[in-house]
């Protein structure tokens, strides 16, 4: 009886320590990451007074899904992280997609007072999507049956385009991945095996549906305009399309292992979709691709 009530006393002050831990990390990477933000990007920008900006329809969605996906994953691992701190399943989940929530908010607060841009209720909407869609799961079934993931793939483009894309993109392989729309796939991945216990089917394997989009060289059109008015960039030529994928996936977190770090390892990459066949629709047509990024 002592030596469990000393166990259980160990125990409590470990947890201590890693909520401490948690919070203390959280506050350094959030605050951290937004000062780094701040001065690396709105800095550069005029400005302003809160205001708002319709972006609803800009870039065919693709940054709004972007904002869903990022919301959801930063949930999920705030959340984890509680959890392996000694919070209860419930409280995790709350705090964590709070946090992840938070953190997307204060980003667009950043927005809101920028002359660039301003504050996007379309993106406030897609934050609360993806933060609700990891805490609903993770309340009513315990586990993520449905999982938000990311692909993307360093494209060449025609030369005559080059100097608009690094424009808009930037230059570096980081940059591509992280901000070209027109290379950048995200994907709702459902454990199939989680739906339907009773079958056969293996515990890893998931069927993914994914969104893209090509031919985006601008925000709402492509087309640019400099301060006077003046055109610099016009390629309406180029269409702008949606692209909608199923594809295969893995869910790796259904890996079997005793390693914490492959488990830990796992989890992290499981934000992200493994290359695989897929079948594409776009254009209002339907085609098979030999591996999709």
């Amino acid at each position: 009886m002592v030596s469990h009530a000393q166990d259980s006393l160990q125990q409590e002050i470990d947890y201590k320590k890693r909520q401490w831990l948690v919070a203390g990390l959280s506050v350094a990477g959030y605050g951290g990451s937004l000062i780094s933000l701040n001065n690396a990007w709105y800095n550069k920008y005029e400005k302003t007074a809160f205001h708002t900006f319709n972006d609803s329809k800009e870039w065919l969605q693709v940054d709004k899904v972007g904002h869903a996906w990022s919301a959801y994953n930063l949930s999920r691992a705030s959340s984890s992280a509680w959890q392996w701190a000694g919070l209860k399943k419930n409280k995790a989940v709350w705090i964590g997609s709070a946090s992840g929530f938070t953190y997307l908010t204060v980003i667009e607060l950043l927005d809101a007072h920028s002359a660039r841009w301003g504050w996007s209720w379309a993106d406030m909407g897609a934050n609360l999507f993806g933060s609700s869609l990891f805490a609903a799961q993770k309340l009513l079934w315990s586990e993520q049956r449905i999982q938000f993931k990311f692909s993307a793939h360093r494209k060449d483009y025609d030369a005559s385009l080059n100097k608009r894309v690094d424009e808009l993109y930037g230059s570096s392989l980081p940059e591509r991945l992280l901000k070209d729309y027109n290379t950048q796939t995200y994907w709702l991945s459902f454990n199939a095996k989680s739906f339907f216990p009773k079958s056969s089917l293996p515990a890893w394997l998931n069927v993914s549906i994914g969104y893209g989009a090509e031919g985006l060289f601008g925000g709402f059109e492509n087309r640019a305009y400099d301060k006077n008015g003046a055109v610099i960039f016009d390629r309406q030529d180029i269409k702008r399309y949606r692209q909608w994928y199923l594809a295969p996936d893995i869910d790796l977190t259904k890996i079997k292992t005793k390693s914490k770090f492959l488990k830990t390892t796992f989890s992290v990459l499981n934000s992200v979709k493994i290359p695989a066949p897929a079948i594409e629709l776009s254009n209002g047509k339907l085609r098979t691709r030999a591996i999709v990024f």
